[in-house]
């Protein structure tokens, strides 16, 4: 078994567990939830997320960087 056959094997359960990290990720972020961002668009403020946020929106980003990666792997090596 070569190494890339035994990745490609892996990639389904690498995109299930990073899928549901990122959905995790998106629902944990309360900002601006749903229609209530369009309600009261007058009075918006400039806003810089800062500790557990930026890392939370940081790490939703490198998630779904990974996210792609593993799908175009699979997409290649299938």
């Amino acid at each position: 078994m070569t190494p890339l056959t035994l990745i490609a094997g892996y990639l389904p359960v690498i995109q299930i567990v990073l899928s549901l990290l990122i959905v995790g990720a998106v629902l944990l972020q309360t900002r601006g939830a749903g229609l209530s961002a369009f309600q009261d668009s007058a009075n918006q403020t400039y806003y810089k997320r800062r500790g557990g946020e930026l890392f939370l929106f940081r790490a939703t980003i490198v998630l779904a960087v990974l996210f792609v990666a593993a799908s175009l792997a699979s997409f290649i090596l299938q």
